[in-house]
């Protein structure tokens, strides 16, 4: 089954998709080129979901947490500014990032970032 990232398959209880990193849509903000995309959501109705996040160099941009989330970059790096204390953390690949909730952080890239997140929030409907 085709899903809006990737393909979805089943084997038992074990949901998988494949290439789920290709074709993110973007998160249509003027000045940056930035992606974001559930690979899966809402299995059997709890609210979680994971997916990739995309960034390339472009205008930085800051996004406001109103859900606990977990962060692995898997390529490139981020600069995350914590917009309340000023606070900057450089995240390349293979490190784990939480963002609480009620966070607003500044996104920006020297070059490019992937990473791929579990958050605890639903957008489905």
């Amino acid at each position: 089954m085709e899903t809006l990232l990737g393909t979805l398959s089943k084997a038992g209880a074990i949901h998988k998709v494949e290439d789920g990193y290709r074709n993110i849509p973007s998160m249509d903000l003027p000045g940056s080129e930035a992606f974001i995309g559930d690979a899966l959501h809402n299995p059997e109705g709890t609210v979680m979901s994971a997916g990739f996040f995309e960034l390339k160099a472009s205008e930085p941009f800051e996004y406001t947490y109103t859900y606990d989330e977990m962060k692995v970059v898997i390529q490139g790096e981020f600069i995350l500014t914590d917009v309340s204390t000023g606070e900057v953390t450089h995240a390349k690949e293979r490190d784990v990032l939480f963002f609480p909730k009620g966070t607003t952080v500044k996104f920006d890239t020297p070059t490019y970032g992937l990473g791929f997140f579990a958050g605890d929030r639903s957008f489905a409907p």
